[in-house]
């Protein structure tokens, strides 16, 4: 890879990176779900800066070829973050469900004590 376009990658990997920081500090991106991005990104930009830790990691896991490695832990990262939400999905959906029947609780409670102060 040549020297421009490891600038290139870097300075829009460190955009992002500020980014994601700037969204957690304004509220807008939850931190647990930040970290994961931040772990990758920094990951990232660290292979980007020194290339050669890419074909040692490669040679070490026994890869041929760098690019198939980074599609592998894209779709590795890509199973992780579908599972954190689809469990993140499946507790909200169970909460709003408990809260939905707290509420027709409620309504019931109110509609009742309405109907004892009438009588």
């Amino acid at each position: 890879m040549s020297l421009k376009i490891q600038i290139i990658v870097a300075i829009v990997l460190i955009l992002a990176l500020v980014s994601i920081i700037n969204m957690v500090r304004k509220e807008a991106l939850d931190i647990r779900f930040a970290l994961s991005w931040l772990a990758v990104g920094v990951i990232v930009l660290i292979l980007d800066i020194f290339p050669s830790a890419m074909d040692w990691l490669v040679h070490l896991l026994g890869i041929e070829l760098p690019v198939n490695m980074m599609f592998f832990f894209g779709f590795c990262f890509t199973l992780f973050l579908v599972f954190g939400l689809t469990t993140k999905v499946s507790r909200q959906a169970e909460q709003l469900k408990r809260l939905t029947q707290e509420m027709a609780l409620l309504e019931k409670s109110l509609e009742s004590a309405g109907e004892k102060e009438e009588s």
